[in-house]
């Protein structure tokens, strides 16, 4: 099995702290806040110029549902030629219709715009009303690969139908799991389910580095970050994975 590990980066410090952990693809990406949004043009060209390896950008112009206004699916459509035009090697989004169906015809646009960038469709998958339907909707536009905790908050409480997914699959997409994914769990998830892609934050938070506060302000003014060791830690396990029984 070619088992991977996708980490999230939130800063540009976290791209050169996954690269030196060893994982496979950064997925980049602006506001933890809010789950994650679009990144700028300048941290997207810094990011593709530290890292080496696989680079996912985030196509998310703003946090909330994931039923985007024509204004919304333009810019879309703009963030995704930056990223072609930056050397990315791949970008990230999710666009549904209010009755939790994919959007197919926006996410085809998408899809075909994108090329020959990979396409991951991002956890708004967790939000569809029929796993299945979706699926074969995204294998039908030509998704590379599908972020999911299997309509579940985590990975944990949705590992039965992450299950069914990779088998519904057939390896027509990647089924990837993601949230609350941990070196303590990864092997168990990896061999309940059948999957071999995993996608983990790592998140850590970074005291700041002032020497001055303004204690008035009341602010803590931390940054989410990455915790290399629990990134190892993750490959570790996915090593383990690789050898040979």
């Amino acid at each position: 099995m070619n088992y991977k590990l996708e980490v999230i980066a939130f800063s540009i410090e976290s791209c050169s702290l996954i690269q030196q952990a060893g994982a496979h693809r950064i997925e980049l990406c602006d506001n933890p806040g809010e789950g994650g949004t679009t990144p700028s043009y300048g941290f997207i060209k810094k990011a593709r110029e530290l890292a080496t390896i696989e680079l996912y950008t985030m196509i998310r112009p703003r946090g909330g549902d994931f039923l985007y206004s024509a204004d919304e699916f333009e810019a879309m459509k703009e963030d995704i030629k930056h990223c072609k035009q930056l050397g990315c090697d791949g970008v990230v989004f999710g666009l549904l219709n209010a009755d939790g169906t994919v959007d197919k015809a926006r996410t085809a646009a998408l899809v075909e715009l994108a090329y020959p960038m990979g396409v991951t469709f991002h956890r708004a998958f967790d939000r569809v009303r029929d796993a299945f339907e979706a699926l074969d909707t995204l294998i039908d536009i030509g998704c590379e690969r599908v972020l999911t905790s299997g309509l579940m908050p985590n990975v944990t409480g949705g590992k039965h139908l992450l299950k069914q997914l990779v088998t519904a699959a057939d390896e027509r997409i990647i089924i990837m799991p993601g949230s609350g994914v941990r070196h303590n769990n990864l092997a168990e998830l990896a061999q309940f389910t059948g999957a071999v892609e995993f996608h983990t934050s790592a998140r850590t938070h970074l005291t700041t580095g002032m020497h001055y506060i303004n204690e008035q302000m009341n602010e803590a003014l931390t940054s989410v970050t990455v915790d290399s060791n629990e990134v190892s830690a993750c490959l570790a396990e996915i090593n383990k994975l690789q050898q040979p029984s």
